[in-house]
């Protein structure tokens, strides 16, 4: 591995091949070569040949066709057309559509109006499932890891204390001077900011959970 590397110190290897006098750049041999030709069928047919300048249209037919007359049945016999209803907003005779604008009892109407949709009641019968097999789950490690579960009441009780206390924290708060310009104030004012962020995590994960467990000591 030494001996090769040694070798190739210099710009590449010390010694090159020198081509051969007959292998010379000849005249025309990096042109490319093209495919050879083929017929060309026409798939499209051809479009017809523009007219001649001495050509003429056929003129002088004429339709013996009463349109006076069929446009007045047509009118007679035709059904009326219903105006599209609008409304009229401003006093200078703004137009609106009325079907649009939902000023109509349009979709009250509907015959599935009111009626609970089956994806929703697939989804809560699936939501349902899925929190009786977690309590199911929870009961069983209950019984292992010796768990409580806080009744509503507690869990109430527990929430009105917390939300006594970030009142209370906060009229301190409110109580601090406009200025602080001592160090204890402005500890003191980072303490109240940290336990009224604390107390405002704790009531919103109280009020997101509705079952709560708490570990028995």
């Amino acid at each position: 591995m030494k001996k090769f590397k040694t070798a190739m110190k210099t710009m590449g290897p010390a010694k090159v091949d020198v081509p051969s006098p007959k292998d010379f750049l000849k005249k025309h041999s990096k042109e490319k070569i093209l495919p050879p030709k083929k017929k060309f069928n026409r798939i499209t047919p051809k479009k017809p040949p523009v007219p001649l300048r001495t050509d003429h249209p056929v003129m002088g037919i004429q339709s013996g066709k009463n349109f006076i007359n069929t446009n007045a049945a047509d009118v007679i016999m035709g059904v009326a057309k219903k105006p599209k209803p609008i409304y009229v907003d401003k006093r200078t005779g703004d137009k609106h559509d009325l079907e649009t604008s939902g000023l109509l009892p349009k979709y009250i109407n509907k015959k599935d109006y009111g009626i609970t949709p089956e994806y929703i009641c697939k989804r809560n019968e699936d939501v349902k499932k899925a929190q009786e097999e977690y309590d199911n789950y929870i009961q069983e490690n209950l019984k292992k890891a010796a768990m409580k579960r806080l009744s509503d009441e507690e869990r109430e009780a527990v929430l009105q204390g917390l939300k006594k206390n970030w009142e209370e924290v906060h009229k301190e708060f409110q109580s601090l001077s406009v200025f602080i310009d001592s160090i204890p104030k402005k500890i003191r004012k980072q303490r109240l900011e940290e336990e009224m962020k604390q107390l405002e995590h704790d009531i919103s994960v109280m009020e997101k959970h509705k079952i709560i467990y708490i570990a028995n000591k």
